[in-house]
């Protein structure tokens, strides 16, 4: 016969088990970004003190054009990796991996080439920095897919080695590029580094990227990965077109000034991005465990993203000059301008990753696809009607309208998808 302190402890074991689990997994794609975004936070101070605001606009841009392809790879070999074989056993993520991070270097490969072309032919500054983009991508997104692949595997503490082995890496190529001076130096410090790391992946992972599976990848998976695909490029292609717009409108040290702002919220930035490298696997677990959970998951994870943005800018409003002038020069004049309107565009941002991850989970990517379309013309429009209505600090309040705008939207769709997966819960949570 069984006690009801037995059935109490039997039930509560498998749940904390559970529970415990998951602060693990999330703690570690805490610790993971953490290292990432440090990296990505050192090298924009080290290039913005090196090369003043010109030249970092110019490294800016090659920054935000990174930004769009990695969201390709993504799209095309990460997603769908995260989606489809998150906590499956050894043998199938073993495979899954070997052809996503084949078609992650595919995909850099064609692209990087695409880029060294276009460099090449645009000259100056700019295109050298182009060029040396084109030549590093190929590591750099192969290093994102094994990060991605640990993370579908519930091993994030190996992804945060290969970061901090990147970021180690990163150090004597930095103090190499600073002697040369360069905008395209800086590139390839910053490329050559990444593709140390992507190396070391291989030998993690115990896996060679699989270049002949790389069609077969993408037409098993392409119902997710097309539109993932779209719907990534959305999101940096958006912000693409208004570092481009904003260049052309106002000027190319209006893209360092918006750099800046982002350097500022860089630490609370690497925990959403974080946050983002598990939550839709994480979403994917809930769902097969207790689907009735999803929306509740959802709405926490977004709204504590929310309000530690709040939080976080906030505290950045009480950062002294001379502190700010100690960090990026003579960028954070312009920069700390923009704290509000950044801030608050941050926190729609996180409020909507939380939609973004449910939708994501239950495979809904035609909804995702029309939230992030819609989410990226109006980032788009309110960057660039912003600019041309008041200069930078104006595309930085257009953005932050917009974003809290697209949040809605993603929260809308979820709402009418989580009906459509389980109408008989809604009617009970709705009945007395």
């Amino acid at each position: 016969m069984t006690t009801g302190k037995e059935t109490e402890t039997t039930t509560a074991g498998p749940a904390g088990r559970t529970r415990r689990a998951l602060v693990g997994r999330l703690s570690w794609g805490l610790a993971d970004q953490a290292a990432s975004s440090m990296t990505n936070f050192a090298v924009g101070i080290f290039v913005a003190r090196s090369l003043g605001l010109a030249a970092f606009g110019v490294f800016s841009l090659a920054w935000v054009t990174y930004g769009v392809v990695l969201s390709v790879s993504r799209g095309l070999a990460t997603d769908p990796l995260v989606v489809r074989f998150s906590g499956v056993p050894t043998a199938a993520w073993r495979g899954a991996v070997a052809r996503s991070s084949g078609t992650a270097l595919a995909v850099g490969a064609a692209i990087g080439a695409l880029c060294l072309v276009a460099g090449l032919g645009f000259g100056g500054v700019v295109g050298s920095a182009f060029a040396c983009l084109g030549v590093m991508l190929p590591g750099l997104l192969l290093q994102d897919a094994w990060r991605y692949a640990f993370f579908a595997a519930g091993t994030g503490r190996k992804a945060f080695v290969n970061d901090v082995v990147w970021g180690v890496t990163l150090i004597p190529a930095m103090i190499v590029a600073a002697r040369v001076g360069t905008v395209a130096a800086f590139v390839l410090a910053w490329g050559a580094s990444a593709a140390v790391a992507a190396v070391y992946g291989c030998f993690q992972t115990g896996l060679r990227p699989a270049l002949t599976t790389v069609r077969a990848w993408v037409t098993a998976h392409r119902d997710l990965g097309y539109r993932y695909l779209v719907e990534n490029t959305g999101v940096s292609g958006a912000s693409q077109l208004r570092a481009y717009g904003l260049g052309a409108i106002v000027g190319v040290d209006a893209v360092g000034v918006i750099r800046g702002a982002e350097l500022l919220l860089g630490p609370f930035l690497a925990v959403l991005m974080g946050l983002s490298l598990v939550t839709v696997a994480e979403a994917a677990r809930v769902l097969r465990r207790a689907p009735h959970r999803l929306g509740p998951f959802c709405l926490a994870l977004g709204g504590a993203q929310a309000a530690a943005a709040l939080l976080w800018g906030a505290a950045l409003l009480l950062v002294p000059d001379r502190f700010g002038e100690l960090l990026l020069g003579g960028v954070w004049h312009a920069a700390s301008e923009l704290i509000v309107p950044a801030t608050l565009g941050v926190a729609g941002a996180g409020l909507g990753t939380g939609a973004a991850a449910g939708l994501r989970a239950l495979g809904a990517a035609r909804r995702s696809l029309r939230c992030q379309l819609f989410a990226s013309a109006c980032y788009v429009g309110g960057g660039l009607g912003g600019a041309a209505a008041a200069g930078t600090v104006g595309s930085a309040w257009g953005v932050a309208a917009a974003t809290l705008c697209g949040s809605a939207v993603w929260w809308l769709h979820l709402r009418s998808a989580l009906r459509e997966h389980h109408p008989n819960h809604l009617r009970e949570v709705r009945t007395p």
